[in-house]
């Protein structure tokens, strides 16, 4: 009876013809040909199924196995090594935040059909943080907070989006970001390093007053200045506490308290902001756009910045809560990566089912079910994830 819902492939009162059968019900499932296949969780079941021939005797190659876990991440099961789920993109060419914003800026966001929002070479070219594709980019370095290395690279355009990025950097000097881009990454950094401290001591995991140098140092060169010595660093956090504003006595949730921490933020805006203005106007005329100036970041106000995230990153990204939660929260990616590959363009928003009808091959449906994982808040995703796996 569930069989008729597709057709007829049997006889009344005789039956079915088993080769014929099996070849309809492949059609269906969309399971004839060859097919590559990434596993997601290299445990128990995962080795088994990745070092099980039955799979490729039906048409299912196992190619990628991935994980979460730092202690499996490198292992050999097979033929497989155990990839992080960070390079989980690999087969369509990787996930990077700033390609998937050039992406969202030119393709997906649908204002102008085939052009996205339709914004100016200019601006577009001012979103780009890093104006290179994979192949440019740098090795990674560093940890992440749980201290497992870095795999994923720093690079701002997909292969696929070349020819939008090619028109826009038309006549750019190499990989040199334009002034406004430029400007673009210092407010990045300005904010990561003085709103995320300020979130952090609001949220009682940072007291200004009691900063364990020798912990939050290793943070610092960890994760953004590998070179900075100890004296260097103690100096830095020196000149910063004497900048007004800074806490001689514990938050503690006044309003009074609340007053002086959001002075202290002004404040350091005003620093950063206006010593790195000082310095790109003492370098020259101007103009001050595109690739007529660059942007002069003194060595002290980057130093003060590694010096701000550092402690964020210590006190609030390294706390042992937010690494376990982001455990989960790259487990619940990779099983919502999954799920939507295996189920295709049912499980997809319907922008994006388009575009898996539109694919030409496994790779650009991979993209596509990572353009649709993208597009989704913290909040649904995790309701997405859900609603696919029946679990809340």
């Amino acid at each position: 009876r569930d069989l008729s819902g597709f057709g007829k492939f049997g006889k009344r009162g005789v039956g079915y013809r088993i080769d014929y059968l099996i070849d309809e019900i492949r059609k269906i499932m969309r399971t004839a040909g060859q097919h590559n296949i990434a596993l997601f969780g290299a445990g128990k079941l995962g080795q088994a199924i990745a070092g099980s021939d039955v799979f490729a005797d039906h048409g299912f190659r196992i190619v990628s196995l991935f994980d979460v876990d730092p202690e499996m991440i490198g292992k050999e099961v097979g033929q497989l090594t155990v990839r992080d789920f960070a390079e989980l993109g690999e087969a369509c060419g990787g996930f990077e935040g700033n390609a998937q914003t050039l992406r969202l800026l030119t393709r997906l966001e649908a204002k102008t059909e085939g052009a996205g929002l339709n914004l100016t070479r200019a601006t577009l070219d001012a979103c780009t943080k890093y104006p290179w594709p994979r192949a440019a980019a740098d090795a990674p370095r560093g940890v992440h907070a749980d201290g497992s290395p870095r795999f994923v690279v720093k690079f701002g355009v997909y292969d696929d989006d070349r020819p939008i990025f090619d028109w826009m950097r038309r006549g750019a000097d190499g990989t040199r970001q334009c002034l406004e881009a430029q400007v673009m990454d210092l407010a990045d950094d300005v904010a990561y390093s003085v709103h995320d401290v300020e979130d952090g001591v609001v949220a009682g995991r940072i007291d200004l007053t009691g900063v364990d140098q020798s912990a939050v140092w290793e943070t610092v060169r960890d994760w953004y200045l590998p070179d900075a010595s100890d004296e260097v660093l103690d100096k830095t956090l020196a000149e910063l506490r004497v900048v007004g504003g800074w806490p001689e006595a514990p938050y503690d949730g006044t309003r009074r308290s609340l007053a002086a921490l959001k002075n202290l933020t002004s404040d350091l805006i005003g620093r950063f902001c206006g010593a790195v203005q000082h310095a790109t106007f003492e370098a020259g005329d101007g103009p001050f756009v595109r690739y007529a100036a660059d942007l002069v970041v003194p060595e002290e106000t980057r130093l003060e910045i590694a010096v701000l995230k550092g402690i964020a990153a210590h006190y609030v990204m390294r706390a042992d809560d937010r690494v376990a939660l982001m455990e989960r929260q790259r487990e619940l990616l990779a099983e919502l990566v999954g799920l939507l590959a295996d189920r295709g363009p049912d499980a997809l928003d319907r922008p994006f089912a388009d575009d898996w009808d539109a694919a030409a091959d496994d790779a650009a449906r991979l993209r596509v079910v990572v353009d649709q994982v993208a597009s989704l808040t913290d909040a649904s995703a995790v309701a997405r994830h859900a609603a696919l796996t029946g679990r809340a």
